[in-house]
């Protein structure tokens, strides 16, 4: 709440003072459209953990045996979507408060589920307001936690996906800007990307706590190299009343941090990023919380554990404007519950040891039009759970998904 709070008092110190009479030209306001169309070609060497048909891939499903102990997932899959089409609008106007203001709008053909597949949802909506040296943002954008400036440039839509946290949201963002040192602190809430709990994938543990998810980040930025780093907070309540009728506002506190990184040379450009921390379902990471204690009596109230993950992955990709190769490797890990877990669990991927990926891609640009290739394996350790919520890994199940794409930018 200091944030919000802190950011709004910085934009009305401004506005106090007189603004200069305004220009013909700086009158004007300019719309820009833009957007691309693709067309993905999937094809899958078995059942996946995904969404909206498969196009959002996650990570391979469990072994399901049969009788006969055959695997029921063990069966491969083909598809053809072209959700992914987007459309965006950038304005830009004249000046308010002392600042460039600018506005953008970003919606997709995705849907909000899969019965709505190919319905037309919002991706990014927001006001820019920008000074010399300093920046607000107000509207739905990525969450700090996936870095716009080095994230994973795969062919699939996840994005890197469960290993780069993956969420948009809406937000208050205030960032500072002096040589090649930037400073930013932001206020979140949850819509699309919501946490897990008694009643499913909802917002409403967020909207119950009564508090902003917050995040500070630090990055500095060089000639051909860009560092950071940063820390996120969160708050959620799970349930209002006990299962014996008593008012239950018992929260999940959970804490991460992330450090991330991008070299860029003549001819190759790595980045990476890895990120630690409880209760990351809201990212599209593995993870969650549990009860760790149930007392209290008669009204059974719950007390409740985070579950932690790691996750880090790399990428190298070379600058052809013609040709381009890339490759990128992911590693997730379930550390589990620093306490007891005695009761339900909400989560990613609870029965989920680690994750790996491994997936190389060729993409071919020819103006507007890009034809792309890639090989996405991704490997599941998958076991039972112990008390602390880890797994012991007993089987690794790995899908190979082959994916074709063609784009044309506008």
């Amino acid at each position: 709440m200091a944030a919000i709070l802190a950011c709004w008092g910085y934009v009305l110190l401004v506005a106090a003072h007189s603004l200069p009479a305004q220009s013909k030209e700086d009158e004007k306001i300019s719309l820009n459209f833009s957007g691309f169309i693709k067309t993905d070609v999937l094809y899958d060497t078995r059942q996946t953990v995904s969404i909206r048909e498969g196009h959002f891939l996650l990570y391979p499903k469990d072994q399901s045996l049969d009788p006969d102990g055959r695997d029921l997932n063990a069966k491969d899959t083909f598809h053809i979507l072209s959700i992914q089409t987007r459309l965006a609008l950038k304005i830009t106007g004249p000046k308010a408060l002392g600042a460039r203001p600018t506005g953008y709008i970003e919606g997709e053909f995705f849907g909000l589920s899969d019965p709505d597949i190919n319905g037309f949802r919002l991706r990014h909506a927001y006001l820019k307001l920008n000074w010399q040296k300093t920046e607000l943002m107000v509207g739905q954008f990525w969450h700090p936690m996936f870095i716009t400036e080095s994230f994973p440039e795969v062919v699939s839509f996840n994005t890197g996906a469960p290993f780069e946290p993956f969420s948009r949201a809406p937000q208050v963002r205030f960032a500072w800007t002096e040589k090649k040192v930037s400073l930013s602190l932001t206020a979140l809430a949850q819509r699309d990307f919501a946490s897990t709990g008694p009643d499913g994938v909802s917002t409403v543990y967020f909207r119950n706590a009564a508090f902003p998810e917050l995040n500070f980040k630090a990055a500095y930025t060089g000639k051909s190299f860009l560092a950071g780093a940063g820390v996120n907070l969160l708050k959620i309540v799970p349930r209002l009343a006990t299962s014996t009728g008593y008012q239950a506002n018992e929260s999940v506190n959970s804490a991460a941090c992330f450090v991330f990184g991008r070299l860029k040379t003549s001819v190759l450009t790595i980045k990476a990023q890895a990120a630690y921390g409880g209760n990351l379902h809201h990212l599209t990471m593995l993870g969650g919380y549990g009860v760790s204690e149930i007392g209290d009596l008669p009204a059974l109230r719950w007390q409740y554990a985070p579950i932690n993950t790691g996750s880090a992955w790399v990428e190298l990709q070379t600058n052809g404007s013609r040709w381009q190769a890339g490759l990128f490797a992911g590693y997730s890990k379930n550390y589990g519950a620093r306490k007891e877990i005695i009761g339900p669990v909400w989560s990613r991927g609870d029965s989920i040891d680690h994750l790996f990926r491994l997936s190389p891609r060729l993409i071919f640009n020819a103006g507007k039009v890009r034809l792309a290739q890639e090989i996405e394996l991704t490997s599941a350790a998958y076991g039972p759970r112990d008390i602390r919520a880890r797994v012991s890994p007993e089987r690794t199940v790995t899908n190979l998904r082959l994916l074709l794409a063609a784009y044309y930018f506008f």
